[in-house]
């Protein structure tokens, strides 16, 4: 995705930032000192906002001096439920609010408040004061585990990016002492179960709670080239493996998860666009997802705008029939006459119950010269994938010469020790 240089340079000190520190822990003590919330987790925070007029991004982590805040509480039974809430920087915080629904204990509700008012990570803000936003349902363990996952989760809401790592958490402790059992997130399990049909369509329907229980995960889905002619040529151009993630209710009142990856070969395409908007559909089987691409004449950007979603869904759905749309969406970004790469999985939120998940995309919308991709934009993930190696080797570099100098320091004193008779 395309980014202004001082955005790159915010990115660039994010993912050092990120590399030198370690997760960062926490805990929630009840009144006799007692351990109920505990937590160790990575969090690195994405935002758009607006400076003289232009979209800008903001990248940053929670740092290791974040402060359990007061409002952070264990729950009365019946009454209130255990609350994580950390503060950082100039008025920025970050709350777990939790529930036990059942035999599990689950993130109910994450909240994230920003300041942009905070120059320092905001520059040049046209708007300022605090924000808010929040996304449902996002961890769930059983009750007496420890929740584990290491691989990224990203949350994408609006205007902003969370993604977390590295993550330990546990709730409802027994005694106030973290519990040697796991459960372990569904981007860190492995299917060992081979994959028969040719549509790798799966529905997991063990879930007694109000979110999917952690799932392995379908093999990733083939890359297709779909485009869009317009009056005059190719005004969509698009190479992607294409996802998507449902999760719906059931008729027994249990929550079921589909996933569906759509086949190149048995999907079809069509759209229509005009010089400030285009729409590529894509239809396999009984499901269509149609994509929303608009035109800022005013930074000369392409982006997604907007994703309607269509579906059938198992007989075990307690409405068969699935919509949803966003139409207030920020992805895919890049300049007019570029293209847009990302090697990376991105998740675009539809709704809380849907996802678009996009494999391998590459994507150029309205200048298109001879039905080619043109210069490329790299996506922030592929960047940040770049950036990593690099700073693993300069930090290894600063290390063997930092090792270097105090070696040639100790020979100096030591031959200094030495008079000539």
């Amino acid at each position: 995705m395309a980014r202004a240089q001082g955005a790159r340079g915010l990115l660039a000190a994010a993912v050092l930032l990120g590399f030198l520190q370690a997760s960062s822990s926490f805990e929630v003590k009840d009144l006799s000192g007692k351990v109920c919330i505990t937590a160790d987790l990575t969090v690195a925070f994405s935002v758009e906002y607006k400076s003289n007029g232009q979209k800008e991004f903001a990248h940053f982590f929670l740092p290791q001096n974040a402060t359990v805040e007061p409002q952070s509480s264990c729950g009365k039974a019946n009454t209130s439920n255990p609350i994580l809430v950390l503060g950082f920087g100039a008025g920025h915080s970050l709350s777990l609010n939790f529930s036990e629904p059942t035999d599990k204990y689950e993130v109910e509700e994450l909240v994230f408040h920003y300041n942009l008012s905070d120059a320092t990570l905001f520059h040049n803000s046209t708007a300022g004061g605090v924000k808010k936003v929040s996304y449902k349902n996002i961890f769930q363990a059983y009750k007496g585990t420890e929740y584990r996952c290491i691989n990224s989760k990203q949350i994408n809401m609006k205007n902003v990016n969370i993604t977390f790592s590295n993550v330990t958490l546990e709730a409802y402790l027994t005694n106030g002492t973290v519990s040697m059992n796991k459960t372990e997130c569904a981007e860190d399990m492995v299917s060992t179960t081979p994959v028969v049909s040719t549509t790798p369509k799966q529905t997991t329907s063990q879930v007694p709670t109000t979110s999917p229980a952690p799932t392995a995960s379908p093999p990733n889905p083939a890359v297709g080239k779909y485009n869009v002619t317009g009056p005059n040529g190719t005004c969509v151009l698009a190479y992607m493996g294409l996802q998507l993630n449902i999760t719906y209710l059931k008729k027994d009142e249990k929550m079921g998860l589909d996933l569906l990856n759509f086949i190149p070969h048995n999907t079809t395409s069509s759209g229509r666009c005009d010089n400030t908007s285009a729409f590529l559909n894509l239809t396999f089987e009984k499901t269509r997802v149609i994509f929303h691409f608009a035109l800022n004449a005013t930074t000369e950007k392409f982006f997604l705008q907007g994703v309607d979603v269509s579906t059938t869904l198992p007989s075990e759905a307690k409405v068969p029939k699935f919509e949803a749309s966003n139409n207030s969406m920020s992805e895919l970004r890049a300049t007019v006459g570029n293209s847009y790469k990302c090697s990376a999985e991105e998740n675009l939120q539809v709704t809380d119950k849907a996802l678009v998940n996009v494999f391998n995309v590459q994507i150029q919308v309205f200048k298109i010269d001879g039905d080619k991709f043109g210069a490329v934009e790299e996506c922030q993930l592929d960047e940040n994938n770049m950036l990593i190696p690099i700073i693993v080797g300069a930090a290894l570099a600063g290390l063997v010469l930092i090792v270097l100098i105090a070696y040639l320091i100790g020979r100096k004193r030591s031959h200094a020790g030495y008079q000539t008779i």
